[in-house]
């Protein structure tokens, strides 16, 4: 049978067609089996929950992920396929999310009867923070942050327009701004409630000291910090979190199988393999001012 170069191209673009959907699953292959090794070795279900929080471009819309309802509704669906007496290992990279879906998770994680575990290699900010807030064991990079899950309304601090009312005279403050802060109140109270209905959960046992739940609760609810602040290993350690630092390699090695999709040139690049003992040699110090060259 002789093939013509017409049909040799069609050949051409029927295999390149095919090959994306090849690659996707080879991908969601390796990360099967990352994760079955991973619960093989901690006995455990592991649930992930990784969003980036970089813009994608999909038709020249910009896109971010972040935590929502079909979250909620897979994670509940994983948890309740848990059984009781099985541990939770959650891997968190998220920016955060709705407070609706965020909620229903860290309640569910909160009456599962086995010891659930949150992992953070990198960020858990807001909602990311609530559920990690949720766990029995918090444990993080070194350099991993949480953030503050202070009530936002709209593009505002529920925090700040409270503050806008009290220092302005109410004659001079308009009806749209009280019902503002109105409503801040009751998002700051409510939020309040439920991280100390967090942080006072006992099952299988007490996680946070008593006498520490209240100090959490106003660190990170009450606005005294930016809602982008990065609470770090060390700040989250003093608050009395029960903060683990150190992160298995195969947590990282599962993260490297949800890279963030690349448009055009990589924005950070290197050579991914340790160095060891072949450093490459530092140049030798030359002070300051540089000579010049010219000279």
């Amino acid at each position: 049978m002789n093939f013509s170069f017409f049909d040799l191209f069609w050949v051409f673009l029927f295999l390149s067609s095919l090959q994306p959907v090849w690659q996707r699953r080879q991908m969601e292959a390796r990360r099967i089996r990352a994760l079955q090794e991973f619960e093989r070795g901690r006995n455990s279900r592991v649930i992930l929950l990784i969003h980036r929080q970089e813009s994608l471009s999909l038709l020249g819309i910009p896109i971010s992920r972040y935590i929502s309802i079909e979250d909620s509704e897979q994670v509940l669906r994983a948890i309740r396929l848990t059984p009781p007496n099985v541990p939770i290992d959650l891997i968190l990279h998220t920016p955060g999310g709705l407070v609706l879906a965020t909620e229903q998770i860290a309640r569910a994680l909160i009456r599962h009867p086995s010891k659930v575990t949150v992992f953070i290699p990198h960020y858990a900010m807001s909602g990311g923070t609530m559920l990690a807030l949720a766990s029995d064991e918090i444990i993080m990079d070194a350099n991993a942050v949480l953030g503050p899950v202070d009530p936002q309304l709209g593009n505002f601090p529920a925090a700040s327009i409270i503050k806008v009312v009290e220092d302005k005279p109410i004659g001079d403050i308009d009806d749209q701004t009280l019902i503002m802060a109105d409503l801040s109140r009751k998002a700051i109270a409510q939020v309040q409630r439920f991280v100390r209905t967090l942080l006072k959960d006992d099952i299988p046992k007490q996680k946070i000291a008593p006498e520490n739940v209240e100090k959490i609760i106003d660190a990170l609810t009450t606005g005294r910090v930016t809602h982008d602040y990065p609470v770090t290993v060390e700040e989250a350690t003093e608050m009395g979190l029960p903060i683990t630092v150190g992160l298995p390699r195969s947590i990282y090695n599962l993260m490297e199988l949800y890279p963030q999709p690349q448009g055009g040139r990589p924005s950070v690049q290197y050579i991914p393999m340790p160095y060891g003992d072949r450093r490459p040699s530092l140049p030798s110090p030359q002070g300051r001012p540089l000579p010049d060259p010219a000279e």
